[in-house]
């Protein structure tokens, strides 16, 4: 006798847990976690791909067009009636069709990779995001948290990338046009790239959602994954044509695995003071810690009441400002290991912060705004009002005299903040549209001319990545080589380039100036891209992925020649 089929309502529960992550849905996520009590499920640490769920319902579907069509010992082929979910299924057959021609079944292929997602949560699941079908990011990686925060597993689920709002999903043209096409994956040039120019570091036992490069250690990394296992690793420098990649396997040098008790804890956010000795640890699990270089603990606080999304040190290092699910932002005194002061401000979660000066710094959220808060007070000195969505992420640009905001509503926006002390209105900021679907992440081009305007990349689920003009908002170019939505993006430290990374397991890097494609490098299927660090000391230069495939890829530009020509 066949072994009997067994479906029990925990399993079907995951599934459903990990389908809302990866479209989005960061409270329904949290809110069956919750009341299904899946903490407890062994079932919740399996990896589930992105994507799955509707797999597995495409499948039921061509099972009941085979059980409707078959007819005493053949299988009617003439049918024109759509098979659908929800509505019973009615033949209509063609007697008079000269080629037999099969029911129009939606099928994997069509479905699990069409959906799209209209933007919930900031980053959306980078941070269980952190893989899978088309889901990033988000908060889970950034991230990945919402969330649950969101469990961007590369693509995404692939940051499940992190990293609150209800999202509407509906099938994508774009994304149906690239399957009904066959579009395929970007793949290394062979234009004598050096083997050892991608390694790929392999210790992590779940999604990787976070990386980050300590600024003053060359080759120093700390990754984190979405079973709360942080790694650090001192990544050697290979020389050129040494030993090939399979016998310079890297190993950490410190895990830590015992940070948080939870059986998922996902690790969201990731931040290295200013001079490299401390890195802050943002949790699904509520805890901050901060920790040495060295991995010893610094400190840990369970002052948040739910999922932190974003921790960012000030430039001086003396204080650090978090972002939680609770709708609130906390400021910590460094050096004395204390809570300066709580910030209860956003209605719903507060997504991501970061600072203006020394004592002052911007929080966004899902209420739609951005409170501009000083450490001398807990009411906002300036509320910036304007988008029409959930707001992902905020950045200041190096100068800290212009902040710019992404939002679920498409858009983004330009803030001037030179006088943000002593502004009693703010003047109206420049808006940055074009993109179809929520703005999951920003970044601004450091290192630019005194006497040109500056420019800023945005990723979005649109599946693309645009470069603007921020003072005249013009759109300089769209980069839409990904086939899935765009996760992460980071400029080289020069300015030059760009690279982006995406759900569907590809990075990408263009020559900002010449605004077109270098290179590319494809991490694998259902291996989403949830967050990129591109980091340079003195003449050594090295990028981070946090891939949903579980392991760290490191990049050496200096080993892939198309990397080396730029645009003068």
């Amino acid at each position: 006798m066949a072994a009997p089929i067994l479906i029990t309502a925990d399993e079907v529960n995951c599934l459903i847990h990990a389908y809302f992550q990866d479209s989005g849905f960061q409270h329904s996520a949290f809110s069956l976690r919750m009341e299904g009590r899946l903490d407890h499920s062994h079932h919740l640490k399996k990896h589930i791909p992105r994507g799955e769920l509707v797999e597995l319902l495409s499948k039921a579907l061509l099972y009941k067009e085979v059980e409707a069509h078959w007819k005493g010992d053949s299988l009617a082929n003439n049918c024109k009636t759509s098979f659908s979910l929800l509505e019973p299924h009615v033949c209509s057959l063609d007697p008079v069709a000269s080629t037999p021609m099969a029911a129009p079944t939606t099928t994997p292929a069509t479905v699990g990779h069409s959906l799209r997602v209209n933007g919930d949560v900031g980053t959306k699941r980078k941070s269980n995001t952190p893989s899978t079908e088309d889901g990033r990011a988000e908060k889970r990686p950034r991230k990945d948290q919402e969330e649950d925060v969101s469990r961007i597993t590369p693509p995404p689920p692939e940051p499940r990338d992190v990293k609150p709002a209800a999202v509407s999903q509906q099938i994508s043209p774009e994304s149906a046009t690239a399957k009904k096409t066959k579009q395929k994956r970007p793949t290394p040039p062979r234009d004598g790239t050096d083997p050892n120019a991608i390694r790929l570091l392999q210790a992590h036992k779940s999604e990787v959602f976070v990386a980050a490069w300590n600024p003053s250690t060359p080759g120093q990394l700390v990754s984190g994954s979405r079973d709360a296992v942080v790694n650090f690793w001192n990544i050697p420098d290979v020389p050129h044509a040494d030993l090939p990649v399979t016998q310079t396997q890297v190993q950490p040098s410190i895990t830590l695995s015992d940070l948080a008790t939870a059986s998922q804890a996902d690790l969201t956010s990731l931040d290295w003071n200013h001079d490299g000795s401390l890195v802050a640890i943002g949790s699904y699990d509520s805890i901050l810690r901060i920790c040495t270089a060295a991995g010893k603990l610094y400190l840990s606080d369970n002052r948040h009441k739910g999922p932190i999304f974003a921790g960012k040190f000030s430039r001086s290092g003396q204080w650090l400002v978090t972002a939680s699910l609770d709708g609130s932002s906390c400021v910590w005194d460094v050096d004395n290991r204390r809570v300066h002061r709580h910030y209860r401000i956003h209605e719903g979660c507060c997504l991501d912060v970061d600072w203006l000066d020394e004592s002052t710094f911007a929080s966004c959220g899902a209420d739609r705004l951005v409170h501009i808060l000083s450490l001398n007070g807990t009411k906002p000195i300036q509320t910036l009002k304007g988008h029409e969505g959930e707001l992902n992420s905020i950045k200041c640009n190096t100068s800290r005299t212009r902040l710019a905001s992404c939002s679920d509503d498409g858009t983004a926006r330009i803030w001037n903040i030179t006088d943000i002390h002593n502004q009693k209105t703010m003047a109206a900021p420049v808006v940055l549209e074009g993109h179809r679907q929520c703005i999951t992440s920003v970044d601004w081009c450091p290192n630019m001319a005194a006497d040109t305007n500056e420019l800023l990349a945005t990723a979005s689920f649109d599946m693309t990545a645009r470069l603007w003009d921020t003072k005249t908002g013009d759109c300089l170019k769209v980069f839409s080589d990904h086939l899935k939505h765009v996760y992460a993006l980071s400029f080289s430290p020069d300015g030059l380039q760009l690279a982006t990374g995406g759900g569907d397991g590809s990075l990408h890097i263009y020559d900002v100036k010449g605004k077109k494609k270098q290179w590319s490098w494809f991490s694998g299927e259902k291996s989403g891209v949830f967050e990129i660090d591109w980091r340079k000391w003195g003449d050594r230069c090295l990028i981070a992925l946090a891939l949903e495939r579980r392991v760290v890829a490191i990049v050496d530009p200096s080993k892939v020649p198309a990397l080396q020509c730029v645009s003068a």
